[in-house]
């Protein structure tokens, strides 16, 4: 399905019918990462699976897509399709776009999972890396795109998983370089977010990788102590729906059933 947004459109899928769960994807990445996930709830639930700007099939809308206007994008689907309470999941930038969805519309939101993601803004070192890898674009897309997924993965995990790892692959490298681009510049403007996510009503969960090159699990587990949120952590990286599928499915049922 597609809506027309501002001068482009935006791709989804919708499956099942009952209360809503909407499903945001990473950088890099597209709706089609969450296949294995959405028949676990469609039969009791309405599922949707959006592909944020400049990613899958969505269009670019800027050079610079920040994460509020990646949840501006989304709330627009979701207003088109009439709903209104969900509980959303977010994998790593999808995680991101959430929380500026939450910082807006929280009273839309019947829980909230950050899954192999966080609230806290980047720091120096993360954005001089983005700002790098931008620079690098115009003359060495693939090889760049290559690098920055294979760094999401523990090292074992690359071969252990190996055609799942190669697919999910060939689906970054159809990210088109504004979107590559425009999505870095805007995770570098992003603001800490903790207090949204504190705040926010319903069921607050974040899944974690002890093996995650990108999170700082220890950081996060000691800014949420006394804090409603909950977390779990599994054993490999980044990739938990690839990684750590078994496991992150018993857990995602739990955040949604219960």
């Amino acid at each position: 399905m597609t809506l027309d947004y501002k001068n482009s459109t935006i791709e989804y899928t919708v499956n099942g019918s009952g209360s809503a769960i909407v499903l945001l994807h990473g950088f890099l990445e597209s709706k089609e990462m969450w296949r294995h996930v959405i028949p676990q709830f469609a039969d009791n639930h309405c599922v949707i699976a959006i592909d944020l700007l400049g990613h899958g099939k969505t269009g670019c809308i800027g050079y610079i897509h920040t994460m509020e206007a990646m949840a501006e994008a989304v709330f627009a689907v979701l207003k088109h399709l009439n709903i209104k309470k969900a509980k959303l999941i977010g994998h790593s930038m999808g995680g991101y776009v959430a929380l500026a969805l939450a910082e807006k519309q929280p009273h839309f939101f019947d829980g909230l999972c950050l899954m192999n993601s966080t609230f806290e803004a980047d720091d120096k070192e993360r954005k001089l890396l983005r700002t790098r890898a931008n620079k690098m674009v115009q003359t060495n897309f693939e090889n760049l795109v290559r690098m920055s997924f294979a760094n999401l993965f523990a090292p074992e995990s690359k071969e252990k998983f190996k055609a799942e790892f190669d697919e999910a692959l060939d689906l970054a490298l159809q990210t088109p370089p504004q979107g590559y681009i425009a999505a870095q510049e805007g995770m570098k403007l992003r603001p800490n977010r903790f207090e949204v996510f504190k705040n926010l009503k319903g069921k607050k969960l974040i899944i974690i990788g002890k093996k995650d090159s990108v999170i700082n699990a220890e950081k996060l587990i000691g800014k949420i102590k006394d804090t409603t949120i909950e977390y779990v952590e599994f054993s490999e990286g980044h990739m938990s729906h690839i990684e750590n599928k078994s496991e992150l499915s018993y857990f995602l049922k739990q955040f949604i059933e219960k």
